[in-house]
């Protein structure tokens, strides 16, 4: 009796720790079981909009510099890099066949000249014969006859024509002796304008022949130490806000592979360009960027990874993007909530089913439509939904423009892992 006395006795005191350790050890488990969330807060900022592309490098002009004459290249003084002035002697082309030509030429001209001379001579002289038979005819009739009468005023018109004809010639030769002249200083090659050279395509000793077509021989890029040109391809998509920052003055920000640790910020669109490329069923549009180059960092040929200023809001509430991407498991959320996201679902698989047969005023609507978003907090065991519409939105973080969201506000992002 008193050993089954004992026992009850041990098995009530096991009962009693057993009852009094359930509650704390199911509150522990409760507790070490439940999802932990990771959580970010609403912050309050500034937010920068950009449309990011690439594009190349390039001088705002590119002058090619040519030969109009053919010969062996007989001076070189300019290389690459090498910054040239206007009017600078750059090459030299042989002369010697075109010194030849233009002293040709100058016998031509002064032949053509003298025979100027002598034919008014002779003019003057026919001229002269004209007038004396016409005197004696008026002092004797019969003393010359009108047939040589007729000879001497024949002899004048032919007199006369043959001045115009030499006269002619010494236009012509004159014109002959000018392109010469133009060609023999075709043989000197000078700097259009200033700039720099960017391209070579000749070496001492090289001959041109320029007789069907004119051989390019240097690349100038003019203003290379005061600015450059940045080629960007743009979305079709995104050219509205190109458009929108271009006429709104907008800076744009860039950087290239050359220095990866600077940024350079002075870039203005100059240009939205309505030539479009297709490529792969993707449109895109050329932007051109003008930037400042005084240190001559940037150089033709570089690319350029660019970052256009659409808009800027400062001083306004933000939420996490990777809040407005979480999505919850439906057992997670409160069941009044749990609407919302049937409605998401169905929401979803109607845009799917029927984006193509949509009409343009319903495409407007529905993507005005995705500016209503859910975000979600924790409450007790649940999570609750919250309606937010935003506006503008950086790589980070999204303008709210309306809901009831307060500055510090933890917001769920995912889920964290289980240790």
């Amino acid at each position: 009796m008193k050993t089954l006395l004992r026992v009850l006795v041990v098995v009530g005191v096991l009962g009693a720790i057993g009852f009094a350790s359930y509650g704390p050890a199911k509150a522990y488990l409760d507790e070490r079981n439940k999802i932990k969330w990771r959580t970010q807060s609403v912050a309050k900022g500034s937010i920068v909009q950009s449309v990011n592309s690439t594009g190349k490098v390039e001088p705002v002009r590119r002058v090619s510099v040519g030969a109009s004459v053919s010969g062996p290249i007989l001076e070189l003084n300019v290389d690459y890099n090498s910054p040239v002035k206007e009017g600078q002697l750059m090459a030299r082309i042989d002369a010697r066949v075109y010194n030849s030509t233009v002293a040709r030429d100058q016998a031509v001209f002064k032949t053509r000249e003298a025979e100027v001379a002598r034919a008014d001579a002779m003019l003057q002289q026919a001229m002269n014969d004209e007038r004396r038979g016409g005197e004696l005819k008026k002092i004797t009739r019969e003393f010359i006859s009108d047939a040589e009468m007729d000879q001497f005023r024949f002899m004048r018109m032919t007199r006369d024509a043959e001045l115009l004809v030499t006269n002619a010639n010494v236009e012509q030769a004159k014109a002959q002796l000018e392109n010469s002249l133009a060609n023999l200083a075709y043989t000197e090659i000078l700097a259009p304008c200033d700039g720099v050279v960017i391209e070579k395509k000749i070496d001492i000793g090289q001959t041109l022949a320029s007789q069907f077509q004119t051989p390019e021989m240097f690349v100038i890029a003019p203003e290379m130490e005061k600015r450059m040109h940045i080629y960007a391809s743009v979305d079709e998509a995104d050219i509205g806000m190109i458009q929108k920052a271009k006429a709104d003055n907008e800076v744009v920000r860039f950087t290239v592979d050359a220095y990866p640790d600077e940024l350079f910020d002075q870039g203005k669109i100059v240009q939205v360009r309505m030539s479009s490329t297709e490529q792969q069923n993707v449109i895109t549009y050329p932007v051109i960027v003008e930037t400042p180059n005084a240190d001559m960092k940037l150089m033709p040929g570089m690319t350029a990874n660019l970052s256009f200023q659409i808009n800027k809001r400062e001083n306004i509430l933000k939420i996490p993007n990777s809040a407005l991407r979480f999505y919850p498991p439906r057992l997670q959320v409160h069941p009044d909530d749990r609407k919302i996201l049937d409605g998401v679902e169905d929401q979803k698989q109607a845009v799917t089913d029927t984006a193509k047969q949509m009409s343009a005023d319903e495409k407007a609507d529905a993507s005005k439509a995705k500016n209503t978003r859910y975000v979600w907090i924790a409450e007790g065991n649940f999570l609750r939904a919250k309606q937010v519409r935003t506006g503008i939105s950086d790589n980070r973080f999204t303008e709210l423009v309306e809901g009831e969201l307060a500055e510090g506000e933890e917001l769920i992002i995912g889920e964290k892992p289980k240790q």
